[in-house]
């Protein structure tokens, strides 16, 4: 009996949406951005499209075209003669930039839009609205104001960077302080912010009163836990994941460091009622019992010049702004003029893209719902980890709160269901985390093609291992503490592709053009290579169920070395090797190839698909319901059947030219 008839198999979705988050519309795309979350996605849109059919795969993402860090790059590109154009074209620029790097890197979605562009603008604003004027419909908003500084001479609102100034808390030597926290963490009310001056006019800025829709994050809490408590269960959530979202679920929460005692002690009278206890990293913890009471202590500890961090808890979570460059929202009561704060519009984005890819290809607009609405379906949401708390608990809340007014964790059909998120570790650069905006800059992904064919890098990237921590990129050309007889990490995992199956492959070909005139040897493959075979397809197969990159690789880097070695054993090629053991061996390791061919069609497409082309089958040969099939199962006449002639030193899967002059 074989494994596949022993082994319970996982079961996947019907039809699958993948998303790879949104790069911002003001930046090239860096290594982060590839190695961290698209080469990821796109591993698993192309499996699971071979394994579920590429009609019921799509795959979106797209530029996040608002937001104030967009405006602020523009602002100062334009005022240093560096970018000449509106702001407009500066988002477009990048996004046709971010298109041509995925390209180059084999990464395809089935649509790379823009939030702000186009038709793709169009429909994202559609959907916008339908999620603020729903969940407002529902009672899941509330109208809050807060204080925020105003540039009187631009005549606008300023985002939380473009005001500067000093830190007010005491003995602070921060040089920098932005409104309402400084370069080393301290917190503080805005209007506490000493000397503020606008990041665009130079001048003092005012404080006005601005009010906003804010979803009831705290009152999702019951629904919120339930959902994180039932996650345990599910193999495929990782474990850091859900210690992150399980973190918001303290109570309001101040966190002081004990050097700081004596002070505390003389205004702790003055604080709401509250409980004191023992904290980690030397500090102690002020629990209060409510949101309200949390902010007059934060105001009571800022006045007497008090340290302190606010821990994390539930609170309502902002949908609107007032920032120009956004999405207009529609007009609620008397609010007017306000537009989508990037981060929520950012969460429904896949949706307006899933949408309008389906009207791209001539379908409704309107059945994204059976993608992102049907229990048969599941949405596949790719993440790196700075990002968990919004794509988890005011996403889920969102998608909840569209249910009605009193909505329930176990979505019914015909609702949003709650998607699943992967999300990745930091990946690090020469074990620093770099930042656009940081210190250390991130190589640009673009630069890494300078060194590297773009299917070593994907397969480094996806051996790196983020599902469990962070781990750092350290390529050789870009590492300046590297030892001349020092191996690069990146070509170490390429050379699987590079070398040793492309040794296997090579060697395949050469014989039967050397013996077979081109013709593969029909007959029954062993039983212990079949037995192998269908170890590694299963094994493949659950790895990729759990979104273990790193496992699947590993499973088949092993099994690719058995080729070698089978091939060491039986010698195919050599004159002396008798008839019998010739074609067996030769059957063997051409069925060999063939399952590594297809599992590492998602790894690197473009060398497999060359593979493919040299046998001279058609894309049947991907579909995983003939994943156990031999080779010659999908040659019109096995017999006759002639594979295209391979020239010496070919290579399917090549090494960039620089790798040469090294050897």
């Amino acid at each position: 009996m074989s494994d596949e008839a022993k082994r319970e198999r996982p079961r996947f979705p019907k039809r699958a949406v993948i998303t790879a988050g949104m790069p911002y519309g003001n930046k090239e795309l860096h290594f982060g951005h590839i190695g961290g979350v698209f080469v990821h996605a796109d591993m698993l849109a192309r499996f699971l499209k071979d394994r579920i059919g590429s009609d019921n795969v799509i795959f979106v993402s797209g530029t996040d075209c608002y937001g104030s860090p967009i405006v602020e790059t523009h602002r100062q590109l334009v005022a240093s003669g560096a970018f000449d154009g509106s702001i407009d074209d500066f988002v477009l620029h990048n996004h046709q930039h971010q298109k041509e790097t995925l390209k180059a890197y084999h990464i395809e979605p089935s649509l790379f839009a823009a939030s702000g562009i186009g038709r793709y603008g169009e429909i994202h604003k559609e959907i916008g609205a339908w999620f603020l004027k729903t969940l407002y419909e529902n009672g899941h908003l509330e109208k809050l104001s807060t204080r925020q500084f105003y540039d009187a001479e631009r005549e606008t609102f300023l985002n939380g960077r473009q005001v500067l100034g000093s830190c007010p808390v005491e003995g602070c030597r921060s040089e920098k302080a932005y409104a309402d926290e400084c370069s080393l963490g301290h917190q503080y009310e805005p209007k506490d912010l000493i000397n503020p001056k606008s990041a665009l006019s130079g001048e003092v800025p005012e404080m006005r009163e601005v009010a906003n829709w804010y979803l009831k994050l705290p009152a999702f809490k019951p629904l919120l836990e339930a959902w994180v408590n039932g996650l345990g269960s599910d193999s495929r959530w990782r474990d850091f994941v859900i210690r992150t979202m399980r973190e918001y679920f303290e109570p309001p929460i101040i966190h002081v460091t004990k050097d700081q005692i004596e002070s505390l002690e003389q205004v702790v009278s003055l604080l709401p009622n509250h409980t004191q206890q023992e904290g980690r990293a030397n500090s102690v913890q002020l629990v209060f019992e409510s949101l309200e009471d949390l902010e007059t202590g934060r105001g009571i500890l800022g006045e007497h010049g008090i340290r302190y961090r606010v821990g994390k808890t539930l609170v309502p979570f902002r949908l609107t702004g007032n920032l120009e460059w956004g999405i207009p929202t529609p007009v609620l009561e008397d609010l007017k003029d306000l537009t989508f704060w990037v981060w929520p519009e950012s969460l429904w984005a896949p949706i307006s893209f899933t949408s309008a890819f389906l009207e791209e290809h001539g379908a409704d607009k309107e059945q994204w719902k059976d993608w992102w609405c049907s229990p048969e379906a599941e949405v596949y949401q790719f993440i790196g980890e700075d990002n968990v708390f919004f794509y988890s608990l005011p996403e889920m809340s969102m998608f909840m709160g569209m249910q009605g007014k009193d909505p329930q964790v176990d979505p019914p059909d015909g609702q949003l269901q709650l998607p699943h998120l992967i999300a990745n570790c930091h990946v690090l650069f020469l074990d620093k985390k770099a930042s656009s905006s940081g210190d250390i800059k991130p190589p640009m992904a673009d630069d890494l093609l300078g060194y590297y064919m773009p299917e070593q890098l994907r397969i480094h990237f996806l051996s790196l291992g983020l599902s469990r921590r962070s781990t750092s990129f350290r390529p050789k050309p870009l590492n300046p503490t590297a030892k001349e007889k020092e191996g690069d990490p990146v070509l170490k995992d390429g050379h699987l592709l590079s070398n040793t199956f492309n040794r296997a492959i090579r060697s395949c070909f050469y014989t039967v053009q050397k013996f077979y005139e081109g013709r593969i040897p029909v007959g029954d493959i062993s039983a212990e290579i079949l037995a192998q075979s269908e170890d590694v397809i299963l094994d493949f197969e659950a790895a990729m169920y759990l979104h273990d990159f790193p496992l699947a690789i590993n499973k088949v880097g092993t099994y690719i070395r058995a080729i070698n070695q089978l091939w060491n054993q039986s010698k195919p090629f050599n004159d002396s090797t008798e008839e019998g053991v010739r074609r067996q061996g030769l059957m063997d390791a051409f069925h060999m190839v063939r399952v590594a061919t297809v599992l590492l069609h998602s790894v690197a497409p473009e060398g497999t698909e060359t593979v493919r082309d040299y046998l001279g089958v058609d894309e049947s040969f991907w579909r995983w319901e003939r994943i156990f099939e031999p080779v010659y199962a999908f040659m019109e006449n096995a017999e006759t059947h002639t594979v295209k002639f391979l020239e010496p030193r070919t290579d399917f899967f090549e090494k960039h030219a620089s790798q040469f002059e090294q050897e």
